[in-house]
């Protein structure tokens, strides 16, 4: 009788079941229609398009004519484009580590400083203080500090000639040596706020006691950060980190507002150089070619950060 009931009772639970009467459980695929229909049209359908104008010589106005891997060839051999490319890493450095290393490190004393001695209300007044530029769209930002920079009546120059250091005027925006550390600067600035409110987010699951005991036993700020916040919060890094280099890659709102990738291609970035194949130029192949090769390489450094995550949560649980 027992074994009777508890085979009942297995094939009462092998029965889907769903909280819409007459439903079954699989009837969530009808949710999620909608959702793919929109993935389809948006991302799906323009990637493959884009990718097939790669392949052809097409300037917008008459049908796209099949040139093979012409497009690719030149791209291979074109100066401008590992010149953007170059102008990338320029970008990472400004936007992904440059901002993760001080947003961590000021994060933490604001968590582990700040507010032990001043409050929580301080450092989340600071908190906020650094994440404001960060609200701003980036071609408004630009634009902003485009003012500072003019080099006939921008507030830096002024500030220089007051304080008689006038030999230092610059036109920061138009000489190629100092257009691109400009907006590096400017990226150093807007981005600086995602990674200090991430990391600090973080740190609320830190167990405060772990830094008394770590401070009781000698420990000073410094080793308690590298020891404790690092080691706990390094899931978040990894998201700062890859968020912020997909971001540095595709980066194209600075540019377009505050230099057109000038001087020159002193500036110039792959998001840019594709805009202008495709807009200016009207070289809609080869900027379509441009774009392709720009989310090859998106995908690749995401595969490799998730990779290198996932081996070291790995190392970590097998510790």
């Amino acid at each position: 009788m027992a074994i009777a009931t508890r085979s009942k009772e297995r094939a009462r639970r092998s029965v889907p079941t769903s909280l819409i009467p007459g439903s079954s459980r699989n009837a969530f695929w009808l949710y999620l229609l909608p959702g793919l229909a929109l993935l389809t049209l948006i991302i799906v359908v323009p990637l493959l398009w884009n990718v097939y104008l790669t392949f052809t010589s097409y300037r917008g106005i008459r049908p796209p004519e099949f040139i093979g891997l012409d497009n690719w060839v030149e791209l291979f051999g074109d100066t401008t484009f590992w010149t953007s490319f170059r102008n990338s890493v320029a970008m990472i450095i400004a936007m992904v580590v440059v901002p993760t290393v001080v947003g961590l490190v000021l994060a933490a004393m604001l968590f582990d400083l700040i507010g032990r001695k001043f409050g929580g209300r301080m450092a989340s007044f600071l908190r906020a203080t650094y994440y404001l530029p960060q609200i701003l769209p980036g071609v408004i930002a630009a634009i902003v500090i485009g003012w500072i920079l003019r080099p006939e009546n921008g507030a830096l120059n002024q500030v220089l000639a007051a304080v008689g250091l006038g030999g230092l005027q610059g036109n920061w925006l138009g000489s190629p040596d100092t257009a691109l550390p400009s907006i590096m600067v400017i990226m150093v600035w807007v981005q600086l706020g995602y990674p200090v409110v991430i990391f600090m987010a973080a740190l609320q699951r830190v167990d405060p006691e772990l830094y008394e005991a770590a401070e009781l036993d000698g420990a000073n700020w410094f080793q308690r950060f590298r020891a404790i916040t690092v080691s706990i919060i390094r899931p978040e890094i990894f998201v700062v980190t890859l968020t912020r280099a997909i971001a540095a890659l595709k980066v194209f709102g600075p540019v377009y507002a505050l230099t057109g990738g000038g001087p020159g291609t002193s500036t110039i970035v792959p998001a840019y150089y594709a805009y202008s194949e495709f807009f200016q130029s009207q070289q809609v192949g080869y900027g379509a070619t441009i774009a392709t090769a720009l989310t090859a390489v998106i995908a690749v450094v995401s595969i490799i950060f998730v990779l290198v995550q996932t081996r070291l949560e790995r190392s970590e649980e097998a510790r």
